[in-house]
């Protein structure tokens, strides 16, 4: 194959303003390195103050639709500008849960969060956002260790770790701007080897009586685990969330509100577990909605029905050449398993055909997807599964992408320099 050109159109027509050059305002934040800055003045403050007003009309009045209230309908395909703006504001606050979290395993805040609570997004490049965080979160592995475990290295077991954070918009211009108060919950993805572990626990598993009638839904064990497990003077993940929301309808219950969810890999299963908690727990509950970004299959046919029936709005940002998006399990659509499934499994062992018809390998993808393709974007290396799995290229592909008949924008550049420090991270 050749070298992929990308689409000479610029914009989709939707997105075209009368206002002098809006609509470069989301793709020239991608354009050189990938450092974390405002979403929202991507090109200082003069510009932005020349486009302010147009767009938080724009934003303000769709606010809804762009967070999901009818399904995205007419927004992905071609790729409204206002919607790839959310979508890489949301995925500024996973990358600053990246940038957050203590990889070092000599430190000894190893797997702890680098920057106080109240200085996370500053410190992120994050100061602009006009959101406060407001809450750490732990996630606890559930894995029984062997007793060996004490011989190794301590940050081979270690169980609970900082998984990411929730923060509120308090600035009076963005809640302005949004249309609404909107609540952040943003989770990172897998970093330590237990996490790693439970990832590989792919059989699904009923969820507790506790998360509201399930009617037969089952999630992947490893994640459900890993949102449900409580350690030593660590609350679970499920407990820290409910904790927090219950808060925050307590205090801004009465003024127009969202909870937008967003993670990456292990961290978009966890925003999906999460989105089905919060609806399920509280009956009061605003719009949720997440934004997933390269995460694996969460749940079966039973868990998606449920998610759709509370009302929660699922977005996943699907790389194609992403493996990661593509497991665990097999994919079956309602009751009836496909002929490529079938196929599949003709050529298992029998013991494992068992396992699969008795759907504990049986899963179904939720909510809307947005499917792009690395080899679409003429700047990304072919074949590289740990490139094709990295936020960044998704943030990449998100800004290039316009539409299915033209995938990628001329303007859009190479966005994927990195620092050596960054570069061990490619596999998250």
């Amino acid at each position: 194959m050749g070298v992929v050109k990308p689409c000479n159109m610029v914009v989709p027509k939707q997105i075209v303003s009368t206002t002098p050059n809006c609509s470069k305002i989301y793709s020239s934040k991608y354009r050189t390195n990938l450092k974390v800055t405002s979403s929202w003045n991507p090109l200082g403050t003069s510009f932005s103050d020349q486009c302010s007003a147009t767009r938080t009309a724009r934003l303000g009045d769709k606010w809804m639709e762009c967070q999901g209230i009818k399904n995205w309908e007419g927004l992905l395909d071609p790729l409204d500008d206002d919607l790839r703006g959310e979508i890489l504001r949301y995925g500024d606050f996973v990358e600053a849960a990246y940038r957050s979290f203590e990889f070092d395993t000599t430190s000894p805040d190893y797997a702890k969060c680098k920057f106080s609570k109240n200085s996370v997004l500053s410190q992120c490049g994050l100061a602009g956002s006009g959101y406060k965080p407001t809450k750490n979160l732990r996630a606890t592995c559930g894995v029984q260790l062997p007793r060996w475990v004490d011989r190794a290295p301590s940050w081979m077991s270690n169980q609970s770790s900082w998984i990411g954070y929730v923060a509120v918009c308090n600035d009076k211009e963005e809640i302005a701007r949004l249309g609404r108060r909107d609540v952040v919950i943003a989770y990172r993805g897998t970093a330590t080897c237990l996490e790693w572990i439970e990832n590989l626990r792919a059989t699904l598993a009923c969820l507790p009586d506790d998360m509201g009638p399930t009617r037969g839904s089952m999630v992947e064990s490893g994640f459900l685990s890993m949102y449900t497990s409580r350690a030593n003077n660590c609350p679970s993940l499920r407990d820290l969330v409910r904790e927090e929301i219950a808060r925050i309808l307590q205090m801004y219950g009465d003024e127009s509100l969202s909870i937008t969810i967003t993670g990456h890999s292990l961290g978009a299963a966890l925003a999906t577990l999460t989105a089905y908690d919060i609806t399920s727990t509280f009956n009061d509950a605003p719009l949720v909605t997440v934004a997933s970004f390269g995460g694996p299959r969460v749940g079966n046919i039973n868990f998606r029905r449920e998610l759709e029936k509370k009302g929660s709005k699922i977005l996943r940002i699907v790389n194609s050449d992403d493996v990661i998006t593509k497991m665990p399990g097999f994919l079956a659509e309602e009751h009836v398993v496909s002929d490529k499934v079938a196929a599949h499994m003709a050529r298992l062992p029998g013991w494992l055909q068992k396992r699969v018809e008795d759907t504990q390998w049986v899963y179904a993808d939720v909510g809307k997807e947005l499917r792009l393709s690395s080899s679409d974007s003429p700047y990304l290396s072919k074949g590289n599964l740990a490139t094709c799995h990295d936020l960044k290229t998704y943030l990449h592909l998100v800004n290039g992408f316009v539409s299915s008949t033209c995938p990628f924008k001329a303007t859009a550049k190479r966005v994927l320099s990195r620092t050596q420090d960054e570069k061990q991270l490619l596999f998250r």
